[in-house]
């Protein structure tokens, strides 16, 4: 199927929401046409192809168009059903990745409102991520931190990677790192191993690229505040 298949996909190369879809379709071994959206100047086709939000990223698949990160995801998935399998196939397990998924969702758009108004992360938002350090690891990963050796990152990982993983960049460009090793050794040892991983490494933006785009993101927020 994936040989005889038309991938296309709309992204932006800082999206944490368009890395995911690049780290799944990476991990699938899926070929894919990428087209780079300008979000000031979006193409008629992605305008077509996502007229609700508007946004990237967009697969499009055979001609038929998916938005929503997750929901992209699951769907190359699905559609793809050969291994390596981003879901468990247990229903159970199942749900619980895609409950973390969201918790962690929740935990990374506090953070980010907390990071455009220039202040660090509230206790109540660090409680937050204490309970996912605890209760993660508890409920999923009974022997430790997840080892990618032997195994691909999944979709968990990758919802993961995408909100938390260039926490080494808000660091060095707000001053303060979001959460640290010290107090969330399971989240932080997670992470360090998804970094290892060559399919995250190929499509992982550049750290000083991205700190460009910051700077560029907080003067235009300055101006607009001012």
């Amino acid at each position: 199927m994936a040989e005889k298949s038309s991938v296309t996909l709309h992204g932006m190369w800082a999206s944490p929401f368009a890395l995911r879809a690049k780290l799944a379709l990476k991990i699938k071994g899926i070929e894919y046409e990428y087209i780079e959206e300008d979000l000031q100047n979006k193409s008629e086709l992605l305008l077509q192809y996502n007229p609700v939000h508007k946004k990237v990223p967009v697969l499009v698949h055979n001609g038929l168009p998916i938005t929503e990160s997750l929901i992209i995801v699951e769907y190359i998935d699905e559609a793809w059903t050969e291994p390596p399998h981003l879901l468990p196939k247990d229903p159970y397990l199942k749900a619980k990745h895609r409950f973390w998924a969201a918790y962690l969702q929740q935990i990374a758009e506090i953070l980010g409102k907390a990071l455009i108004t220039e202040s660090k992360p509230s206790e109540d938002m660090m409680k937050k991520m204490d309970v996912a350090e605890e209760l993660i690891k508890a409920e999923l990963f009974h022997n430790g931190c997840p080892s990618f050796e032997d195994a691909k990152p999944g979709y968990l990982d990758i919802v993961l990677y995408s909100l938390l993983g260039s926490s080494d960049v808000a660091e060095e460009f707000f001053g303060f790192r979001p959460f640290n090793a010290e107090r969330y050794p399971f989240l932080s040892s997670w992470i360090n191993a998804l970094k290892e991983v060559p399919e995250v490494q190929d499509v992982t933006p550049p750290k000083d690229k991205v700190i460009e785009l910051l700077h560029a993101m907080r003067q235009s927020y300055l101006h607009t505040k001012a």
